[in-house]
C-alpha cells in the first residue's frame, strides 16, 4: 500500500507528460486526477489504521559507494501518516479543482497541450513531496527536497511565455539554492559526526553529538547547535522565513491551484517537517531553538504587517501562509513539535480552501485580481462566498473563548500562541498575538472588499506605485478597449462543480480537524505521547546541581538518552517537558488573547471597509512613509537587488566586456585579423615559384642545422 501511494503519482505524471498523445489530452487530466485521489484514500486508511509503532519498508539499495550505504526505505510513523494525508488530500483535490480551473485558460491556444504537461507537473510535484515525508534518511530526504523545488520552478513558471513569471520561477529557485546550501552542509556535518545518514543511527548518537565542539568559521561551536542552525537555514528557505522569505509572493504568477497546493499547504510545511523530524536533535540544541522561535515570531509579525496593504488577493493570501509558518517554528523552537504539526495539519485545510476560492473569485471576474476591482459578490457567487467565510473564520481563530469549540484554526494557532508563553519567550508570545490581530484585519478587509459594499469598476493600477492610472490615459485605454469596466460584474458567475466540490470538502476540515484532533496533538502528555508512540523513557534531560567552578549551562546540558533506537523519528518530547504542561495552565488572559486580537482586527476592518469605506485612503495618505514601507515589503527586495543583484551584474558586465570581449575575444580576432594575415602573406611571397629561391632557402636551411650541431658539440 505505502508502495503505492508514493510511486502512482510518478507513473501517472510521466505517463500524462510523454504519452498524453496515446491517452489524449483530457485522458491525462482524468489518470492524474483518479491516482491522486486513490492515493489520497489509501492514505487516511494509512492514517486512521496505523497503530502507532513505527516501522521501515525497503524499497531498493540506491547509493553504495565504500563504507557508505543510502537504501531507499519508506519510512512509516504518525509524523510520516500526518504528512500522507495532508500532501495527498490538498493534492488530489487541487487535481479535481484544476479540471474546471484550467478548461479555459485564456493563456493558451487551444491547440497547445497544456493541460497534459499542467497535470503531469502536478503529479511530479505530489511524487516528489511523498519521497521527502516518506524518506528514512536524509540523503533520500534532500532528494524529494530538490524535487519540489523543481516542481515548484516548472509550476511558477508554468506561463512562460509571461516574462514575470519566469523571473519568479527563477527567483524562487535560487533563493532556495541559498538556503539547500545550508541544509547541504548540516548533511555533510551529520554525517562526519556520525558516519550514517539513517535517522535512527543519527538519534542514537545524538548525546555524543551534544557534547562535540566542532570548529567552523574559524571558530569553535558545539556541533548541536551548529547542525541544528544549518539544517534550519534550508527549511527557512523551503518555508519562506524571513530573510528567505521574498520568492513566496512572486510565486502568485503560477495558476491559482499551483499556488494552493505548493505555496499554502504542502511544499512551503516541508521546512517544518524537516524540523520536526530532526527533533531530537534540536532538544540537545536549546540556542538553536531559541534561533528558530526568534525567527519565527519575526516572520510571523513581519508577514502580517505586509498583508495590512497588499491589493492582489492571491497575495494577501500568500503573506498569511508565510506569517502563519512563522507560528509553526514558534512552536518548533519552543519544543512542543506536537503543536506545530497541529497547525500544519489544520492550516492546510483552511488555507487550500482560502487560495481555491480566491481561485474561483478570479474565474469570476474574468481573471481580474485586485480586490479593488472586486465588490459586492456574495450574491453572484454564493458558493465561493460561503466556503471562503468559513476559511477566513479559520485563519482568524472564532471560536468560544477558553473551550475546545471553535474553527480549526482557533484550536490550533491559540496552542501556538500559549505555548509560546508556556516556553518563556514573551517576545514570541506578544508578535504572535499582535499578528494575530493583524491577520483578523487583512482577512476580514479580503472579505470585505470581495464580497460587501457595491460593485466596483475595474480600474486599471500602476504595478510599481499601486495608484490609479488616468482614465484617459493610453493604459487605461486599451484596458477597456473590449469592454466596459462593470463587465466584469455584470458576467460574473459561480464556479462550475468540479471547482466547489474541493471548496466543500476542505471546508469540513476547516470547521472540524481542530476539534477532532484538538486531544492528540495538545491533549496530556499520555494522549500525545499514545498518538504519537514517543517512549515514556525516551530521554533522561538531566538537571544536576552544579559542581563547584562548573558552568551552569554545562550542568543542565543533555547527559544520557535511553532507549534511543526506538525513537523512529517520531516527534520527540522526553517526559520532563513542562511546556505543554504549563501552556495548559496559562493564565486566562492568555487563552482569551488570540480571541480579543481576533475581534479587535475584525472591528477595524469593519469600520474602515464598510462603516466609512473613505477612511483606508484618508489613512494611506497621513502615513505615507508607512503605508509605502509596507507596501514595498520593508523594502527587502530592493535591499538584495542593491546587495546582491547589482553587485552581480556589474561583476558579469566587467567579465563579459572585459574578460570576454576584450581579453578573449579580443585575443583571438587580434591573433585572427593581424598575426594570421601577415604569416599568410608572408608565405605566399616565400612561394614564388623560381628554383633558386627555393635552392636558397635549403641552402639557408642546411646552414642553420649545421651552426646548431655545432653549437651543442660545443657544450
Amino acid at each position: 500500500m505505502e508502495q503505492f501511494i508514493l510511486l502512482a503519482p510518478l507513473a501517472a505524471s510521466v505517463i500524462a507528460g510523454f504519452f498524453w498523445r496515446l491517452i489524449s489530452e483530457k485522458g491525462a487530466q482524468y489518470l492524474t486526477t483518479a491516482v491522486l485521489f486513490a492515493c489520497a484514500a489509501l492514505s487516511w486508511m494509512v492514517f486512521l489504521n496505523f497503530d502507532g509503532v513505527p516501522r521501515q519498508i525497503p524499497m531498493m539499495d540506491w547509493i553504495v559507494s565504500g563504507d557508505f550505504a543510502a537504501q531507499w526505505t519508506i519510512r512509516l510513523d504518525r509524523l510520516t501518516a500526518i504528512m500522507l494525508i495532508v500532501v495527498t488530500t490538498v493534492s488530489a483535490l487541487v487535481h479535481m479543482y484544476s479540471l474546471g480551473y484550467m478548461a479555459h485558460d485564456d493563456n493558451w491556444s487551444e491547440d497547445e497541450p497544456y493541460r497534459a504537461r499542467f497535470f503531469a507537473y502536478l503529479s511530479f510535484f505530489t511524487f516528489a513531496m511523498l519521497a521527502l515525508v516518506t524518506a528514512d534518511n536524509l540523503l533520500q530526504l534532500f532528494f524529494g527536497w530538490e524535487g519540489v523545488g523543481l516542481a515548484s520552478y516548472l509550476l511558477i513558471g508554468f506561463y512562460y511565455k509571461k516574462p514575470s513569471a519566469n523571473a519568479a520561477a527563477m527567483k524562487a529557485f535560487v533563493v532556495n539554492r541559498v538556503g539547500d546550501f545550508g541544509f547541504l552542509l548540516g548533511i555533510f556535518g551529520i554525517w562526519w559526526l556520525t558516519g550514517s545518514v539513517r535517522f535512527d543511527e543519527i538519534f542514537a548518537q545524538v548525546p555524543m553529538i551534544a557534547q562535540t565542539e566542532v570548529p567552523f568559521l574559524w571558530t569553535s561551536w558545539n556541533a548541536a547547535n551548529l547542525l541544528a542552525v544549518l539544517l534550519f537555514i534550508g527549511a527557512m528557505g523551503k518555508s519562506a522565513q524571513l530573510g528567505l522569505h521574498t520568492w513566496l509572493p512572486d510565486a502568485m504568477e503560477g495558476p491559482t491551484p499551483v499556488s494552493a497546493l505548493i505555496h499554502a499547504a504542502t511544499m512551503v510545511t516541508a521546512g517544518v517537517f524537516l524540523v520536526c523530524r530532526m527533533s531530537p536533535l534540536y532538544e540537545f540544541a536549546p540556542e538553536a531553538k531559541n534561533f528558530i522561535v526568534l525567527v519565527g515570531a519575526a516572520t510571523a509579525f513581519f508577514a502580517a504587517t505586509v498583508g495590512l496593504v497588499q491589493n492582489d488577493i492571491k497575495r494577501v493570501i500568500a503573506y498569511s501562509t508565510c506569517s502563519q509558518l512563522g507560528y509553526m517554528f514558534v512552536a518548533a523552537g519552543s519544543g512542543v513539535y506536537s503543536v506545530a504539526m497541529f497547525h500544519l495539519f489544520t492550516h492546510a485545510f483552511f488555507k487550500a480552501m482560502l487560495f481555491l476560492g480566491a481561485g474561483s473569485v478570479i474565474h469570476a471576474m474574468h481573471h481580474e485580481q485586485d480586490m479593488r476591482n472586486y465588490g459586492g459578490l456574495r450574491k453572484k457567487i454564493p458558493y465561493t462566498f460561503w466556503a471562503m467565510l468559513i476559511g477566513t473564520l479559520a485563519i482568524t481563530g472564532v471560536g468560544i473563548p477558553l473551550t475546545t469549540i471553535g474553527f480549526a484554526g482557533y484550536l490550533s494557532k491559540d496552542a501556538v500562541i500559549e505555548s509560546a508563553f508556556a516556553s518563556g519567550h514573551s517576545y514570541a508570545f506578544w508578535l504572535l498575538v499582535i499578528a494575530a490581530c493583524f491577520t483578523s484585519f487583512y482577512s476580514w478587509r479580503l472579505m470585505f472588499l470581495t464580497f460587501w459594499g457595491a460593485p466596483r469598476p475595474q480600474r486599471v493600477w500602476d504595478a510599481e506605485t499601486e495608484e490609479e492610472v488616468q482614465p484617459g490615459s493610453p493604459a487605461a485605454a486599451e484596458a477597456h478597449a473590449h469592454h466596459d469596466p462593470m463587465h466584469a460584474h455584470e458576467h460574473a458567475h459561480e464556479s462550475p462543480g468540479v471547482m466547489l466540490v474541493p471548496l466543500g470538502v476542505l471546508a469540513l476540515g476547516a470547521v472540524f480537524a481542530g476539534m477532532i484532533w484538538y486531544a492528540p496533538f495538545f491533549g496530556d502528555h499520555g494522549r500525545v505521547n499514545q498518538f504519537f508512540h514517543i517512549p515514556q523513557a525516551v530521554a533522561i534531560m538531566a538537571e544536576p546541581a552544579a559542581a563547584e567552578g562548573e558552568d551552569a549551562a554545562a550542568a543542565e546540558a543533555p547527559v544520557a538518552v535511553t532507549d534511543a533506537g526506538t525513537v523512529g523519528g517520531a516527534i520527540y518530547m522526553h517526559p520532563d517537558n513542562h511546556v505543554m504542561d504549563e501552556a495548559h495552565h496559562a493564565p486566562a488572559w492568555v487563552k482569551v488573547s488570540p480571541f480579543v486580537a481576533m475581534l479587535l482586527g475584525l472591528l477595524v476592518a469593519w469600520v474602515m471597509y464598510i462603516r466609512n469605506p473613505a477612511l483606508p485612503a484618508r489613512m494611506a495618505e497621513v502615513q505615507r512613509p508607512l503605508y509605502r514601507f509596507l507596501l514595498n515589503k520593508w523594502y527587502f527586495d530592493e535591499l538584495y537587488d542593491w546587495i546582491f543583484v547589482r553587485p552581480a551584474r556589474l561583476l558579469g558586465r566587467v567579465l563579459w566586456t572585459g574578460g570576454d570581449g576584450r581579453g578573449i575575444d579580443g585575443a583571438i580576432n587580434g591573433i585572427a585579423m593581424g598575426l594570421i594575415p601577415r604569416l599568410t602573406r608572408f608565405a605566399g611571397r616565400v612561394q614564388s615559384g623560381y628554383l633558386f629561391h627555393y635552392a636558397f632557402g635549403m641552402v639557408l636551411g642546411l646552414l642553420g642545422l649545421l651552426i646548431w650541431v655545432m653549437a651543442r658539440g660545443m657544450n
